[in-house]
């Protein structure tokens, strides 16, 4: 049997494998409510594709059951011992729990999943969710990739997967077809305006850039965080350091689903002078995460909010917030504030259940409430993080 990979995924969640596995804290993510090609999502619905789009905040979701560890172990061991699914079973499982955070691997699901942590998978460059009709959709297309190059479109319908029609499939499931080696071809059945369309394209070996830095005329820094994948929280700090000292920065979280949790402290340690960042409970034990000391505690910082901004951007946002270190803006965030903890099963499969959730240095569960901005925007948001970067002191 295949161990874990050694290395934490995303989520908010202290890795406790039952064979041994360091300690580890991670932030639970789909990576969007639309799944990248290599990222997995957990949320199905019209709710999820309503997060990222910055729907009502009526359809955030409310507050997560829990799936009991040992009936889903001795469920996978039964199936296994039956010679059936050890992964199916333990699934069926976990739905009917009513954990809506919680979900199983098998393993290659497992180490493609880590891949994400480098910001690096391989598939084709698309963003899949699931549309309001209940068909699979393209979200969002990645530039330069092998899905932008055969012409694929946001809004494109996708119908099949190498003859395998995902209508009615899981999102998860979905990306998982779309997943392979690099190199190798994977044919793609579509619609677009009522036509149909087949396209054959090849798999590649995909990066992003989790941190984007850029100056705006009038002086202000827009540090753009799409994720907290591994050596992000550096360069934030990295950018918060070369910024002109004195000068505002909007820190960007629009649309930012988590990441690694020590990525997304070392982040909000940028603004802060150690101190309390969250608290996290696993099972009613409670624990502290603390920011570094030395960061920049005098620069006028917005931070940018939206239905997308989830899980370590929503604990990085509070933190900022109730320690009086930012002013936030934008519309409510998504409200994904509990903690999973994985555990390996019979047949190398992983079980992540739902089993605690995190507060802000206030005391806040943002576990489906989410972060109310201190200015609330809909239009023209970042124009209105530099007004409000002006009533600070900062700007033209």
């Amino acid at each position: 049997m295949l161990g874990l990979p050694s290395i934490p995924a995303f989520c908010l969640r202290p890795r406790d494998l039952r064979r041994g596995a360091v300690l580890t804290l991670a932030f639970l993510t789909a990576v969007g409510a639309g799944a990248y090609t290599g990222c997995w999502d957990r949320e199905e619905g019209a709710v999820a594709a309503a997060a990222l789009t910055g729907a009502p905040a009526s359809e955030a979701p409310r507050q997560a059951g829990t799936a009991d560890r040992d009936a889903v172990a001795r469920a996978a061991a039964e199936a296994v011992a039956e010679g059936k699914s050890g992964k199916k079973a333990a699934q069926e499982v976990v739905s009917r729990s009513g954990d809506r955070w919680g979900t199983v691997y098998d393993q290659s699901e497992y180490a493609a999943f880590a891949e994400g942590l480098d910001g690096r998978w391989t598939g084709v460059g698309v963003w899949a969710e699931r549309a309001r009709d209940g068909m699979i959709k393209v979200d969002k297309v990645q530039p330069g990739s092998p899905a932008a190059r055969a012409g694929l479109r946001a809004g494109d319908r996708l119908l099949s997967v190498d003859g395998h029609t995902v209508t009615g499939l899981a999102v998860a499931d979905v990306v998982a077809l779309l997943r392979g080696e690099a190199g190798t071809p994977v044919v793609l059945n579509l619609s677009r305006d009522g036509a149909d369309l087949t396209e054959t394209v090849r798999r590649e070996q995909l990066r992003t850039e989790p941190v984007t830095v850029r100056r705006r005329p009038d002086g202000v820094t827009v540090i753009k965080v799409v994720s907290f994948t591994r050596g992000s929280g550096e360069r934030v700090r990295s950018a918060v350091r070369a910024a002109p000292a004195g000068e505002g920065v909007v820190l960007d979280l629009r649309g930012n689903p988590g990441g690694l949790v020590a990525e997304a402290v070392t982040a909000a340690s940028a603004f802060l002078d150690g101190g309390l960042v969250a608290t996290y409970d696993v099972r009613g034990d409670q624990r502290v995460l603390y920011a570094a000391p030395g960061g920049d505690t005098t620069r006028p910082l917005v931070a940018l909010v939206d239905g997308g901004t989830m899980s370590a951007a929503e604990l990085v946002t509070g933190a900022l917030q109730d320690r009086g270190r930012a002013v936030a803006v934008g519309s409510r965030t998504f409200g994904k504030g509990s903690v999973q903890m994985p555990t390996e099963l019979p047949d190398g499969s992983v079980a992540e259940l739902t089993v605690g959730t995190y507060r802000t240095p206030a005391g806040r569960s943002l576990d489906g409430e989410g972060i109310t901005p201190d200015v609330p925007a809909g239009e023209a948001v970042e124009e209105r993080a530099v007004t409000v970067l002006g009533g600070l002191g900062v700007g033209p």
